[in-house]
């Protein structure tokens, strides 16, 4: 039997209506957070993933967090790699916002909706969330459409990706997360470094973003290096036009990870293993001088 013809499952002005109370629940109930698009940069084409990610841009929208009494997940878990954050939660955001706030100001990897592997940044809470899911069925077609993204989101783990999106709060995520490392100045420079600014290297080009600099110990140290920088080579800076010369620099001391090891491990061993030799681990295939 069909449908009673007298009852509608909504027209547009019923669904635009509700589409209308949905965003201004969601103003006043919700929080205001940053929706932050990847940018792929390298992709692997066999496994389909990502080898090198930027983040360039970063719009603010309102999302409701569907988890009122706190964040889910199995929260702080020690592993053998060390201290895992696993922090999980919800965001709703609306269909229409997303589309007037994100989709038609940027290139998303897949248009018209969002993306998983884009970053939510959680102002109130100082956390950056990577969407794992995207719920787009929940609630289920209410008077015959859908009016909200669900993110189902998990605390967002740093792989060296750039940030560059203008937000002091987001951008400060790579200079305290990623690989940093410190070049020790010769005497005789001028001008002081300036944090945030990119240096370039005279000889090799090689570039770096300074995260901090202190002109008393000629202690400079780097994130983002884009290359090796030679001994001694003269490192100018591309905004304060400050210019010094390396003395020395250690590329495997991560100083933005007291728990890093490399140096560590690198030391001991040298006191084990002599490095001198053509083969430190034996004679074997070294006859006549050659490996």
């Amino acid at each position: 039997m069909a449908l009673n013809p007298f009852f509608t499952q909504g027209i547009t002005g019923e669904q635009d209506l509700l589409e209308d109370l949905v965003i201004e629940q969601i103003k006043m109930f919700g929080k205001n957070v940053y929706y932050i698009p990847r940018t792929l940069v390298k992709e692997d084409m066999v496994f389909t993933e990502d080898t090198l990610s930027q983040f360039n841009e970063a719009f603010q929208i309102e999302a409701y967090l569907e988890d009122a009494v706190g964040l889910r997940g199995d929260k702080d878990m020690f592993t053998k790699f060390g201290v895992r954050l696993s922090d999980q939660a919800t965001f709703i955001i609306s269909r229409k916002r997303f589309t007037e706030a994100v989709d038609n100001n940027t290139q998303l990897i897949v248009e018209g909706r969002p993306n998983e592997g884009d970053l939510i940044h959680f102002s109130m809470l100082g956390k950056t969330f990577e969407i794992q899911y995207v719920e787009h069925e929940v609630p289920f077609f209410q008077l015959g459409k859908m009016y909200v993204w669900g993110l189902r989101c998990e605390m967002f783990e740093y792989g060296h990706e750039d940030f560059n999106t203008g937000v002091p709060e987001i951008d400060v995520l790579e200079t305290n997360l990623s690989n940093a490392i410190t070049l020790t100045m010769l005497d005789g420079g001028t001008g002081d470094f300036t944090p945030g600014e990119t240096i370039t290297g005279s000889v090799t080009n090689s570039t770096a973003d300074v995260k901090s600099w202190d002109p008393d110990t000629g202690k400079l140290v780097v994130v983002n290096r884009s290359g090796r920088f030679t001994i001694p080579e003269n490192i100018t800076g591309n905004t304060s036009l400050a210019s010094w010369t390396t003395g020395n620099y250690n590329t495997i001391n991560n100083v933005n990870d007291d728990t890093d090891q490399n140096w560590d491990i690198e030391i001991q061993a040298d006191a084990i293993l002599d490095f001198t030799e053509g083969n430190p681990f034996g004679d074997f295939g070294n006859s006549g001088g050659t490996i």
